[in-house]
């Protein structure tokens, strides 16, 4: 009884504390805004208005709704159909739904909702979309493209839906969760493809091979006039690693959507990553994006990929709009320019590097300039932080924003193949998933191999289902014997980019990198003290070049000098008793 009593006092003490404490994060004032995609919004009495747009962009439908109203719609029209793609960890259905016309095969524009699920007005744009395509008469958008759309990629963490999951974004009432139930980000998965979500994507990519592929997002950060903001590879010409993609999508893509959004009252501009969020006029980046990402994912496998961020302090309405015509825009010109989008896709997959650069570092100066949209800020200090903190304006401001690129960091020249040894079965079967051409062999061959040493591994803390292993590599030749059920994968082909991302030892998206292979850390032999003691005494009286070695050692290193166990393992690692495989990245590097 006495629990009990104690639990009730508690319970209406949290009750009496949460009606004291104002939970809802306060956000910055909010502009008002009037554009020409209102028109878009159906009329209330509309048979087909969508859930969110009946509640007045006040909420949007779970799992089970969304997918009751397309159901629905689909069964209105005979334009669409849905198909089943993969399963999620809880055992939700991946379904897209495809829009296409007429009987021929056509091009595709593949465009993806809620990867992060609490970024969701990618689904409620594609639905009254779809329902525009189907039943308002858009239909001529499917003249030359069809629309497969994907409505909520992270199922899952679609139905851990809250208010109070995205603290930094003005609406829907409930937002869903950023990873997945196995708590993954699927939007870092891309190359390694730990997910059964990326998996079932990259199966989907690979079938329907599509001209363009659209990611949408929300994105926080400072406050500024932006509503609608976008990136891909090749924007302002740099950095793509597919070139006459992000030409293509610097030159064609970005001037039409700038142009349309802008009709349709929406502010558009270049994704916005400052350097200091309560400095933002210290600048911005135009980043690399490395393969775990989907838009460097897409530029290493040559799949034109855009990535769309709506600004999360705009009013969800006003998110849902921009969005809407960001993908109904960009429908239009996969139509318009499919020849021309397939002959860039043709042109890079033709290409083959010689070389990869593997990491970045930021620009010592700006890159370039531009006139910012932000809006004024102030501070004030804060009693619970204990410092004056940023407060964001309605007042609009203009200023000159330096936005810092990237130079390359580590490079390194492409072999002419690698070898994946068939105890990396793990490795073998990402790589055919990605589509990557292996050439597996059916009897052990012995060859002579550049093969890397992870020297210093450092492990770090867990980041998406791994614990990241950084290392020192030295490169060394060797003689090799790879078992039967091994593969050589060619780097003449037109993946060879994304096999070097994921085989490079080098490659900070990597198996070695995401410590794929961690057996190569683990060392099951050692020696006694009174075995190598003695020996390494004779080592020291009859080899002067590695008694100068040692000595050189010691006089550098007093933590060394004053570990006895260290100095054995010291001459240890010299003699032919240790284990040649330790540390010993199993990927190996054909170089003639």
């Amino acid at each position: 009884m006495r629990i009990l009593i104690l639990a009730a006092a508690l319970l209406a003490s949290t009750a009496t504390a949460t009606a004291q404490t104002p939970l809802e994060a306060p956000l910055p004032p909010v502009r008002p805004w009037h554009g020409a995609s209102e028109k878009l919004v159906a009329k209330p009495n509309d048979p087909w208005i969508t859930p969110a747009e009946a509640s007045g962009f006040v909420t949007t439908p779970d799992y089970a709704a969304t997918r009751a109203w397309i159901d629905r719609l689909v069964a209105a029209s005979p334009l669409l159909s849905i198909e089943t793609f993969g399963k999620s960890p809880q055992g939700r259905d991946l379904y897209a739904v495809r829009a296409h016309k007429g009987t021929t095969p056509k091009p595709v524009l593949l465009v993806q909702a809620g990867i992060h699920s609490g970024e969701i007005e990618g689904k409620d744009a594609g639905l009254m979309l779809l329902r525009d395509i189907a039943l308002h008469g858009k239909d001529r958008l499917l003249d030359r493209v069809d629309l497969v759309f994907v409505p909520i990629y992270n199922v899952d963490g679609h139905e851990r839906s809250s208010p109070f999951n995205r603290p930094n974004q003005r609406g829907p009432k409930d937002m869903g969760w950023r990873t997945t139930a196995q708590n993954l980000n699927l939007n870092r998965d891309y190359l390694k493809a730990d997910a059964p979500e990326t998996q079932a994507m990259i199966g989907l990519i690979r079938r329907l091979d599509p001209i363009l592929y659209l990611d949408l997002h929300v994105t926080d950060g400072i406050d500024h006039r932006y509503d609608v903001t976008y990136a891909f590879s090749g924007w302002r010409g740099y950095y793509a690693r597919s070139a006459a993609i992000g030409r293509f999508l610097d030159t064609r893509l970005r001037p039409a959507m700038d142009a349309a959004l802008k009709r349709n009252g929406h502010i558009p501009g270049y994704y916005v990553s400052t350097l200091d969020n309560r400095a933002p006029e210290k600048g911005m980046t135009q980043d690399v994006d490395t393969p775990r990402f989907s838009t460097g994912y897409g530029d290493i496998a040559h799949i034109p990929t855009v990535l769309v961020e709506t600004h999360s302090l705009k009013p969800y309405r006003q998110r849902v709009l921009g969005t809407y015509v960001f993908v109904e825009e960009s429908l239009r010109l996969a139509g318009e320019r499919a020849a021309e989008l397939r002959a860039a896709i043709d042109a890079d997959r033709a290409s083959r590097p010689t070389s990869v650069v593997t990491s970045w570092k930021q620009t010592p100066e700006p890159i370039y300039r531009v006139d910012f949209l932000g809006l004024a800020h102030d501070t004030y200090r804060s009693p619970a932080s204990g410092r004056d903190e940023l407060r964001w304006l309605s007042k609009p401001v203009t200023f000159r924003m330096p936005v810092y690129g990237s130079n390359p960091d580590k490079a390194v020249t492409l072999p002419k193949a690698w070898w994946v040894p068939a105890t990396l079965p793990h490795v073998i079967d990402l790589l055919k998933l990605h589509g990557v051409t292996v050439e597996p062999i059916a009897v052990p061959r012995t060859l002579d191999l550049d093969m890397a040493r992870a020297t210093d591994p450092k492990l770090g803390n867990a980041n998406e289902g791994h614990i990241p292993l950084d290392a020192t590599i030295i490169h060394e030749r060797r003689r090799e014997t790879m078992p039967a059920g091994s593969v050589r994968v060619p780097a003449d082909q037109p993946l060879g980019l994304l096999a070097a991302f994921l085989l490079e030892p080098e490659s900070e998206d990597g198996v070695l990198a995401w410590n794929m292979a961690p057996e190569m850390l683990q060392r099951t032999e050692y020696i006694e003290g009174y075995a190598i003691a003695p020996l390494a005494d004779r080592m020291l009286a009859s080899d002067p070049q590695l008694k100068a070695a040692f000595d050189a050692k010691v006089a550098a290193d007093p933590a060394f000098a004053a570990d006895p166990t260290a100095r054995l393992q010291w001459f240890y690692a010299r003699t032919p008793y240790y284990d040649q495989r330790y540390l010993l990245y199993p990927v190996g590097r054909e170089v003639n």
